[in-house]
């Protein structure tokens, strides 16, 4: 999946959302547990234990160590497809190099209708690019722009077809924004595993599924998220970069998928997918920002 030049750092200035650096704990065997991995006796680093409805996968890319809780577990995906959608635009409909630059109109009632809009919301007398679709999606989690891509895609099942054709059988994508943030516990539509959203985002930011001009663009788009500052963003290091996707509904699910780089070490994938029991469930952004601390201090 990923060859030597891969492990290449991104030639970008990192954010400076994140805290000052966790302290690093010396190197242990790899865990499938990260309640034992990441809350070692007597580390202080987190208070609570490991909640029922979090799941993860995790891997240095180079050294093969991995963290896995639940990460053959179905989860609510949530706007982490997001980037799955982004990709198949730019590999299967993108091959002549100007559709990027197609102008796509849209009506406030469809932005309406979509939800959380914050860009689309702004353009509905002009239209936008593609282009600018694919930023507004990745960059802002903007729903109107997720919708307009799988419009051109032919629907929420071309993301499941992509899926499949990168070697990904478990991802799937059933329904629309917002719909498919429902995420009722006993759905399988509209679900990933850790491990399967994990590994499928490293494909596309590391392996060879893209084209090398157009891996470079997803990538610079993940690089420049603005919706993990309370997330991944927060739990690692300030001089890691990272590239990534949140993604949210009901029953507090709550999720971050993507690759990060130490400043002088190989890439590290990461995935946290969570969810709640209860419908009303609030996101538990510190979760997901703990756990992306800890997975650093175990693999960084």
């Amino acid at each position: 999946m990923c060859t030597p030049t891969d492990y290449v750092r991104p030639a970008v200035r990192p954010s400076c959302w994140a805290r000052p650096p966790l302290s690093r704990r010396a190197a242990a065997r790899p865990s499938r547990h990260p309640a034992r991995a990441a809350s070692p006796r007597g580390s202080g680093r987190s208070s609570r234990s490991t909640p029922p409805g979090l799941g993860v996968y995790a891997r240095n890319l180079r050294t093969g160590r991995t963290v896995t809780y639940r990460a053959a577990e179905r989860f609510p995906m949530a706007s982490v497809f997001k980037t799955l959608a982004v990709a198949a635009v730019l590999r299967d409909l993108d091959r002549d190099g100007e559709f990027l630059a197609r102008r796509i109109h849209y009506t406030q009632d469809y932005v309406t209708e979509s939800g959380f809009s914050p860009v689309t919301e702004d353009h509905v007398a002009t239209g936008m690019t593609v282009g600018e679709l694919c930023d507004a999606t990745i960059r802002f989690s903007d729903n109107t722009a997720g919708n307009l891509l799988l419009k051109e895609l032919g629907g929420p099942t071309a993301v499941t077809r992509f899926c499949r054709s990168v070697g990904d059988r478990v991802t799937r994508l059933d329904r629309w924004e917002p719909e498919l943030n429902s995420a009722e516990p006993w759905r399988v539509t509209d679900t990933t595993s850790p491990r399967a959203i994990g590994l499928t985002y490293a494909r596309l930011v590391l392996g060879d599924v893209l084209e090398p001009r157009d891996r470079a663009r997803l990538t610079d788009w993940l690089l420049r998220n603005t919706t993990s500052i309370d997330r991944f963003r927060k739990g690692l290091p300030a001089d890691w970069l990272l590239a990534d996707k949140t993604g949210g509904g009901q029953y507090g699910s709550n999720n971050d998928v993507g690759i990060t780089w130490p400043p002088d070490g190989p890439p590290i994938v990461m995935s946290v997918l969570t969810t709640q029991p209860e419908e009303d469930a609030p996101a538990d952004n510190p979760l997901v920002a703990e756990t992306a601390a800890l997975l650093a201090a175990e693999l960084g």
